[in-house]
């Protein structure tokens, strides 16, 4: 039995195992690293985070933090006071999440300097099919 474990383990890290399993469902959700990442900076308001997360709306933010505070990495504060003001920042647990977006980055690097061009332009170019070169001059090719 310990060496089919041994087998399934990758450098250490064993994809099959419970841990890893519900870190990899953290990020997979959509925006959460975004969110865990703004929040490393530390508290914001709701407001906040939402101007600073371009392309996140208001009620997936809503949602992910809801997520997020569930799960122990966020820490929703109520600060009292007219107007009411709610903020998040990040639980001890939410700070790991550091070490794990540095590992991330660097490995996003790697995969970055492997591509031989970025961008939608280039991936679009690539995608397509060949086509022949015309020019803008009528009667030319």
């Amino acid at each position: 039995m310990a060496a089919e474990e041994k087998e399934l383990s990758v450098g250490g890290v064993d994809p099959g195992c419970r841990a890893f399993q519900l870190a990899i469902d953290v990020l997979a959700r959509p925006w959460s690293g975004l969110i865990l990442g703004l929040l490393g900076q530390g508290k914001l308001r709701f407001s906040e985070l939402e101007s600073r997360a371009h392309g996140v709306g208001a009620k997936t933010l809503s949602a992910r933090l809801k997520e997020l505070e569930r799960r122990g990495l966020v820490a929703r504060c109520v600060e009292n006071g007219p107007p009411v003001r709610v903020c998040y920042a990040l639980t001890p647990q939410g700070h790991a999440f550091e070490r794990v977006a540095e590992a991330i980055q660097r490995w996003g690097q790697e995969l970055v300097a492997g591509e031989p061009a970025s961008g939608p332009r280039a991936k679009a170019e690539r995608l397509a099919p060949r086509k022949a070169q015309t020019s803008s001059i009528p009667g030319k090719k």
